[in-house]
């Protein structure tokens, strides 16, 4: 069975930046597609970044320039490198792969990351 767990969000200001990670555990080969996702408050959960097991990846429009996914095959670990944050930023964020268009696994808690002066 695998387990995400994600870390990394807090409170910050406009303007800042943080750095969630991503721990991927169980018993499986390789991670494969993974995303990142975020669900405002009252929203629908949608995918805000992936990359693929070489690291082709994909933004949603809005954090494009602001937002980089990255990965680490090896300790199963993906990342997501957030700048210039804005309130509409402001989610839970969670990790998952990506298989068929939709997610593989089980949701993880996520990692709350709001941005409010």
């Amino acid at each position: 069975q695998v387990q995400l767990v994600e870390s990394g969000g807090g409170l910050v200001q406009p303007g800042g930046s943080l750095r969630l990670s991503c721990a991927v555990s169980g018993s499986i080969f390789s991670i494969g597609v993974m995303g990142w996702y975020r669900q405002a408050p009252g929203k629908e959960r949608v995918l805000v970044a992936s990359s693929t097991g070489i690291g082709i990846t994909n933004y949603l429009d809005s954090v494009k320039g602001r937002f980089t996914i990255s990965r680490d095959n090896a300790k199963k670990m993906v990342y997501l490198q957030m700048n210039n944050l804005k309130p509409e930023d402001t989610a839970v964020y969670y990790c998952n792969g990506i298989i068929g268009g939709g997610n593989r696994w089980s949701w993880g808690p996520g990692t709350q990351v709001t941005v409010s002066s």
